[in-house]
């Protein structure tokens, strides 16, 4: 889709690139055109690559005015009578523009593209807190019960362009435990190019600030959140930039506490289909941890040409502290209460780094080589014990098992990319990849025997799984402009190959897999004040390692999470048709087809009151409805977004011979407001609500709820410091129920408990010239 809005096209075009005195390109620099008579003519930012273009110019005389923050201005005179290369255009440091540090508080704004868009948050009111408050803000992104959301799937998460290799639950957690304040902008990648990987069926790339200015600057944060329980977190900025290198270290710590609350019915059944139990319990989770982050990002400019980059993003929990206290009541056939608690204490810690090397060419091509190593260890230890108590207390009884489980893996990929720009409306990229994982895990079980009073090591429920996946990838893509259509097409292969082992019981697993994933976007500009375009992308998501581990870890003596090695990948086709009115207003109709979709799914065992959850392929998961955004200014001070979709959900899944069909119609709503107050913009506030309606997940019902949020940030100290206070579930509706009831006879209903959330920021600033 295109959403950039152009007059007929004239006769010419003028292009150039931008870089600072190291070389380096100079991204979102304003690039205006003027008439003699010096009214704006058009205008653009520059692009991440320092390139911009301006487009279907008359022969006249101009001015090309360039500015940018921390930069002199740059101005040229000059007849236009064919299309002109700039070459490249070398910013000056302004050596007086930012002696002290100049905080100012902005609205965010939303960009459309035609693959995205993207949502700049820079010194905006939610620049402050954590990376996963500024997510829930971000329009099209929902955060509920720690899973990441954009319009009913779940993204792969990138910071920085680089991807982060961690599960959904330890990708909440590394964004929740990571300041926000050097943010830049957030990119919503709804049909994400060839160039990235195939399991991206959409894309949330998180872009951080660089340090635009030689010498030092730096800044102290800490956060103070008032849930159920207080939790805080403070940490630092530092960022240093000679003509040579730019380097940027943050480090943070946070303490936390969290209490969740659980409410559980679960009817056991007769083979009849006759009620026999109903057990009714309430679970109280408290989870206590200890978190530091480290990040690094190192740039070395070896000429104007060459450029050298080690970042690091490391995730240190040393204590991680899980208390389930639950009492459940059963009535039926027979009447007993038990008490179960659960307290597990863990350690891991998540490693990642990449090593970069970019070649710029002298004709505008670029070829750039990533790789990228992540060492992930993690340990938990678990001990669980239940009370029983029978009404005449005679048959009252207890037990009591712990388990031991680690595991410990090693991710290796490498990633080759070219890009020549083959003119001024087209682009060719080409680009290869491998990826490896290994891993390796293993889970001793240990059941508590009254008659010795010592823990017997259970060989049944104890286990080792060793697995091994490959990834060989390359990938084409072609963007073309014309006078009125804008394409961009590309097509990516891979090849996988998994090998699985489960140590106990010898069972192997084997896939071996090649498949196309091609990805297309088509846009016309019918008119100055509409676009029409149209895309398509095929993608897959394959199981992870965790969820083909076969391993039985009981919660509690009857709730077991287990493993799927039959797991099967799940591939997704998505259309999209749609048009864009003005410069403020989108309407998308679309359709979406998975095929083996993989939802954990609970397994009811009726005879002995056990609920097994597991991974399964649901054969068919298809959606379809309408989408309408609306983004705009509606004042210098006012920023307002809104979004409605009314969609279906169709899922079915099939079990030996009972087929099981979900139908549900839903709409989601968001509204999100941005307002700056005073004179001098000091003051600005966020408003994000979130209205979901009844809908299903993975044979779930799900009751409407409403999420909201709300942040404030006010300048103090001379500009150069910020003080944040937010406030999160402001109306107590983000209370969640979901039902399961299928022919599989399964009915369990949870409400799961949230209490507002207060979150106060304080950041100070300092910066020293060199």
């Amino acid at each position: 889709m295109s959403f950039l809005l152009r007059n007929s096209a004239q006769e010419f075009t003028i292009y150039g690139t931008l870089v600072d005195e190291s070389n380096v390109p100079v991204a979102f620099a304003s690039v205006l055109l003027l008439a003699e008579d010096e009214t704006i003519v058009t205008g653009v930012s520059s692009s991440e690559s320092g390139t911009f273009l301006l487009k279907d110019l008359s022969a006249n005389a101009y001015t090309l005015k360039i500015t940018f923050v921390g930069y002199n201005e740059a101005l040229e005179r000059f007849e236009l009578t064919q299309s002109k290369n700039f070459g490249t255009i070398m910013l000056k440091n302004n050596t007086e523009a930012l002696e002290e540090v100049n905080i100012t508080s902005k609205q965010p704004t939303l960009k459309k593209e035609a693959d995205r868009f993207i949502f700049n948050v820079e010194n905006t009111a939610l620049s402050e807190g954590n990376l996963l408050e500024v997510l829930r803000s971000t329009p099209g992104v929902l955060i509920l019960d720690n899973v990441i959301t954009v319009k009913n799937s779940i993204p792969t998460v990138y910071i920085n362009d680089r991807k982060v290799n961690l599960s959904a639950g330890e990708i909440t957690q590394l964004l929740e435990n990571s300041p926000a304040n050097s943010i830049k902008k957030v990119e919503v990648i709804t049909n994400p190019p060839a160039k990235y990987d195939a399991e991206s069926g959409a894309v949330l790339n998180i872009v951080m600030s660089r340090n635009l200015i030689t010498g030092y600057r730096g800044n102290i944060f800490t956060n103070y959140t008032q849930g159920v329980f207080p939790r805080h977190s403070a940490g630092l900025n530092q960022f240093y930039k000679t003509n040579k290198v730019n380097v940027n270290l943050n480090y943070s710590f946070t303490k936390s506490k969290i209490n969740r609350e659980q409410d559980d019915r679960i009817n056991y059944l007769e083979n009849t289909g006759a009620l026999d139990e109903q057990w009714l319990t309430n679970n109280n989770r408290n989870t206590r941890s200890n978190t530091h982050n480290v990040n690094l990002n190192f740039d070395y400019f070896i000429d104007g040409k060459n450029t050298l980059s080690l970042s690091a993003n490391t995730l240190l929990v040393p204590f991680y502290d899980y208390r389930i206290k639950g009492l459940t009541r059963v009535n039926g056939n027979r009447i007993f209460n038990f008490n179960s608690k659960n307290h597990s204490e863990d350690e891991k810690y998540n490693l990642g780094f990449d090593l970069d090397f970019e070649h710029r060419f002298k004709n505008g091509a670029q070829i750039s080589l990533n790789t990228h190593f992540t060492d992930y260890n993690y340990a938990r230890d678990q001990k669980v014990n239940s009370n029983y108590f029978f009404p005449n207390s005679i048959n009252n009884f207890s037990t009591a098992f712990n388990t031991n489980s680690n595991q410990d893996t090693n991710i290796l990929t490498s990633q080759l990319d070219y890009t020549w720009p083959i003119n001024d409306s087209s682009e060719f990229t080409a680009g290869i990849k491998t990826s490896s994982i290994t891993t390796e895990s293993a889970i001793d079980h240990f059941d508590f025997d009254e008659t010795s009073g010592r823990f017997i090591f259970d060989p049944t429920n104890s286990n080792a799984y060793d697995y091994e996946e490959s990834i060989f990838a390359g990938y084409l893509s072609y963007n073309k402009n014309w006078e009125k259509w804008n394409f961009s097409g590309g097509l990516r292969v891979e090849q996988t190959d998994v090998d699985g082992l489960s140590i106990s019981d010898n069972q192997k697993n084997k896939q071996n897999y090649f498949e196309v994933f091609p990805t297309l976007n088509l846009s016309f500009q019918a008119s100055k004040n509409a676009n029409i375009y149209t895309n398509y992308k095929r993608s897959i998501s394959r199981p992870s390692y965790q969820l083909l581990n076969p391993f039985n870890f009981f919660l509690n003596d009857n709730t077991v999470v287990t493993g799927n090695p039959f797991l099967k990948p799940a591939f997704t086709n998505k259309f999209l048709l749609g048009t864009g009115l003005f410069d403020f207003l989108t309407v998308d109709v679309f359709y979406q087809a998975r095929k083996d979709a993989i939802f954990e799914i609970p397994i009811q065992d009726n005879n002995n009151s056990i609920i097994a959850f597991t991974p399964t392929n649901i054969n068919k998961s298809n959606e379809y409805g309408l989408d309408v955004e609306f983004y705009k200014n509606i004042t210098d001070r006012w920023f307002l977004y809104l979004a409605n979709r009314i969609a279906n959900i169709e899922e079915r899944l099939i079990v030996d011979t009972a087929e099981i069909n979900q139908n549900q119609w839903y709409n989601y709503s968001i509204l999100s407001a941005d307002y700056s107050f005073l004179k001098d913009n000091s003051l600005s506030a966020n408003l994000s609500l979130v209205h979901i309606g009844k809908n299903i997940i993975g044979l779930q019902r799900i009751d409407a709820r409403l999420v909201s949020n709300l942040s404030i940030k006010k300048i103090v100290f001379s500009k150069k410091g910020t003080v944040s206070p937010a406030i999160a579930d402001l109306f107590n509706t983000q209370d969640s129920a979901l039902q399961r009831d299928t022919e599989l006879k399964i009915i369990i209903f949870l409400l799961m408990m949230t209490i507002a959330i207060l979150n106060l920021g304080l950041v100070i600033s300092l910066e020293i010239r060199l």
